[in-house]
């Protein structure tokens, strides 16, 4: 994650946010004041996405379970699992 001061991001902000939109780039922008990232709405969103279902009381387990279970062909078919004959 690049580092810039706030007045070199200041100076490069169309760059930065075209940047972070079209390469998907995160910033790491220090003031004196406090320091901030900066990100794309997309990549933020997917990011807190990912941490609400990471947040589901045994999420991980469960999805690796049901990876395993595709993986070794252990799946019900759309019919079974609707009830349509």
């Amino acid at each position: 994650m690049p580092t810039l001061t706030a007045t070199d991001a200041r100076r490069d902000f169309f760059e930065i946010i075209k940047k972070t939109r079209c390469q998907h780039d995160v910033f790491h922008v220090q003031h004196r004041q406090g320091n901030v990232v900066l990100m794309s709405e997309e990549d933020y969103e997917a990011m807190i996405e990912t941490m609400q279902l990471l947040s589901i009381p045994n999420f991980h387990s469960d999805l690796l379970e049901s990876l395993n279970d595709s993986k070794s062909g252990n799946t019900l078919s759309f019919d079974d699992v609707f009830g349509q004959d």
